[in-house]
């Protein structure tokens, strides 16, 4: 029996899928690779199911004979270890990202006289509109708060965008552009006490009770299903961190991030501009033990950010609190740099990646905000957060329109850099 390949995500089965398997029935024995977390994450978001999840699914559909993993978009490492006599997709590739792929197919195949079979789109089916789809319906905590240590096994750099209320979650949800490597969006969501407690205008001094941040992270959970990221500043007394945990993941959180600072609270880029105190390795260990042990999921993420480069500690005092946090159970390291420029962080990188038990790094680059993802992965950075940036962009914003309509005494002048009555009704589904 001749062998016919059929690649695919399989994310949401729906009838084109069941109709290209059936089509390949018919030309022989079918062969699916099914893309990994990783390949399909490499080009668009990544899939709602894992990998064995998928898996499950496409083996019961009937006539698939067999399925192997495909690791990469690249078709070619499978067809040239199977040779098969066909391979069987939809049409829908001969444009967009996947059109360099579609070529390498046709090229490989010639080598043994192989053969392309192009399957008309099935007409009504929108993979995009599915997503939409469940996008609407949700997503339930456990699986929110898995996706970031899936996110982490298969992409090289995650980027993650502030959040402070439901509006700016969809920002974050839905914003997107389209580059010649796939679809290009933020991977997930970053809840900061600094724009937590700005947009209430009150000061970053831990004044904000979790009770009022747990209604925010409500908000933005409402609206959105990527994994988010919860600034816990200091974590508080270690008795009260392991309650703060519980509730976290139970709600869907995938990640805290506390500092290493004790006493009133300050924000780190003030730096010794203000007083402000770093925590013994011993307390602060201590703290991120009971919190490791408090914790009911192996997926829920413990992250240390470490102030000593914010302090003027320097990067010895750094590299050693890294590693006592880590002995301690921190799933994460948080390095933070109040500099313009990020020498220092590269070299606490590079120093860090020699550690024996290394476990991913998070940088913050919002002093040093020339830096690009592309140098931070090369440094090993595992995720850059973008930390505060939404609500700084919006103050001076609305600042500008509110001192237009004390100057001309009427709205008319602002309306040229504001949102139409129509495209706000329209923003938020069931508004009109």
């Amino acid at each position: 029996m001749k062998k016919v390949y059929v690649g695919m995500s399989a994310d949401l089965i729906h009838p084109g899928h069941l109709n290209i398997i059936n089509e390949a029935t018919k030309l022989g024995e079918v062969i699916v690779g099914l893309l990994t977390d990783e390949a399909i994450a490499s080009y668009k978001r990544l899939p709602y199911m894992a990998f064995k999840e998928r898996q499950t699914v496409v083996s019961a559909i009937k006539g698939v004979s067999q399925i192997i993993a495909q690791d990469t978009l690249d078709y070619v490492p499978n067809l040239l270890s199977i040779r098969p006599d066909y391979v069987v997709h939809g049409d829908d590739w001969r444009d967009g990202v996947q059109k360099q792929t579609r070529q390498k197919v046709i090229d490989t195949l010639t080598a043994w006289g192989g053969e392309l079979i192009e399957i008309p789109y099935t007409k009504g089916i929108s993979s995009t509109k599915l997503n939409l789809a469940l996008r609407e319906i949700g997503i339930l905590p456990e699986h929110r708060l898995s996706s970031l240590r899936r996110l982490l096994a298969v992409k090289p750099i995650l980027r993650f965008l502030e959040v402070h209320n439901g509006l700016t979650g969809s920002i974050v949800e839905h914003t997107h552009i389209t580059t010649e490597a796939g679809l290009c969006e933020f991977d997930g969501m970053w809840i900061s006490s600094l724009t937590d407690s700005t947009a209430r205008a009150k000061p970053d001094i831990e004044l904000i009770d979790l009770s009022s941040r747990i209604r925010t992270l409500e908000e933005v959970f409402e609206v959105t299903t990527k994994p988010l990221i919860f600034d816990g500043d200091t974590g508080g007394l270690a008795e009260h961190f392991a309650f703060t945990v519980r509730t976290l993941e139970r709600l869907g959180v995938s990640a805290i991030i506390i500092e290493d600072k004790t006493g009133l609270k300050k924000n780190s880029l003030l730096g010794t501009d203000v007083e402000q105190t770093q925590e013994s390795i011993e307390l602060f260990s201590h703290k991120i033990n009971v919190g490791k042990k408090a914790q009911i999921s192996k997926d829920f993420m413990i992250v240390a950010r470490i102030e000593s480069l914010i302090l003027g500690r320097g990067q010895q005092d750094a590299l050693m609190r890294a590693e006592k946090y880590i002995q301690a159970g921190a799933d994460a390291i948080m390095i933070h740099s109040r500099q313009k420029k990020p020498d220092e962080i590269f070299a606490f990188c590079d120093a860090y990646s020699k550690l024996p038990d290394r476990r991913p790094l998070i940088a913050v680059p919002s002093s040093y905000s020339q830096v690009t993802e592309d140098e931070l992965k090369e440094k090993g950075v595992n995720i850059v957060i973008y930390a505060n940036h939404l609500l700084r962009s919006a103050y001076p914003a609305m600042k500008k329109t509110a001192e237009s309509i004390l100057c001309h005494e009427r709205a008319f002048e602002a309306d040229e850099n504001i949102m139409s009555i129509n495209e706000i009704l329209n923003l938020v589904p069931g508004t009109k």
